[in-house]
């Protein structure tokens, strides 16, 4: 129902635009697309555009063909939002397949948001699964760095509200061994490593360049969370079993959030 992404196509016969930047100098926009089809994003296109200004990453497509775009908070098409800003296009390239790739950096201020209840998203307790690969080296201990299912309403509305991805160092509950980062549950009103507010002891920390987080939950018993180094090895799983007290059933409301919490921060 949504696929995001900066660096590459997600599906080998997408040949559409990954995100559009806007330059500092006249506010003009340009999209950035593949160098082929399936391919790696063309970085080029950015690097001539940004040329001798600064330029934020405003939209990231959604390449699954539901619409389900990422809007930065604060922008016109997700407005109301004072505490967020959009994400600066060049504070990291890297190399995808041979070619110069940009991340969306996600830095504290910068947070993106789909209402996708109408396109797709799953809600109330539709189950749903999904995943990231993320930064094990870029993290903070705020609240929150999450992907996933969130409000609509953009508060905090209620356990269950919520079923995102949380990769950070937070220790919600207390009681954490060592210092993470940890792949966790974003439920709404807490974080969870596992199944309970007690510390989870499969949890691992993935102090990896690169990790994939995965979240998936059935909407009415359980959750599972698993992780692992995005480079190599299999993903080990950290938690498989029941959702927490208070979060069954699940109270999905449909939208999407990338880089804060359900209330925007």
């Amino acid at each position: 129902m949504a696929a995001h992404s900066t660096t590459r196509a997600l599906y080998g016969a997408y040949n559409g635009n990954l995100y559009q930047v806007r330059r500092s100098s006249d506010n003009t926009t340009r999209e950035v697309g593949l160098l082929s089809a399936g391919g790696v994003a063309n970085a080029a296109t950015q690097d001539s555009f940004c040329a001798g200004t600064t330029c934020v990453i405003t939209v990231v497509y959604d390449q699954s063909g539901h619409g389900n775009d990422m809007w930065y908070q604060g922008s016109a098409q997700v407005p109301g939002s004072s505490q967020s800003s959009p994400a600066r296009a060049t504070s990291e390239s890297l190399t995808v397949g041979g070619s110069k790739a940009y991340s969306l950096y996600i830095n504290p201020g910068n947070s993106y948001w789909r209402d996708g209840h109408l396109t797709g998203v799953p809600t109330g307790t539709q189950p749903e699964g999904m995943y990231m690969v993320t930064s094990g080296t870029h993290v903070n201990s705020g609240c929150c760095f999450d992907y996933g299912n969130s409000e609509t309403t953009r508060k905090a509305d209620a356990a269950g509200a919520m079923d995102s991805i949380n990769f950070g160092t937070e220790c919600w509950f207390g009681g954490c061994t060592g210092g993470g980062p940890w792949v966790q549950a974003d439920l709404e009103w807490g974080l969870y490593p596992g199944g309970s507010q007690s510390w989870n002891p499969n949890q691992r920390a993935l102090p990896n360049k690169y990790v994939t987080a995965m979240l998936k939950n059935n909407g009415t018993s359980r959750f599972a969370l698993k992780g692992s180094n995005a480079q190599a090895g299999s993903l080990a799983t950290m938690w498989d079993g029941a959702l927490p007290s208070g979060y069954n059933p699940m109270k999905k409301q449909g939208a999407i959030v990338l880089g804060s919490g359900g209330d925007c921060v």
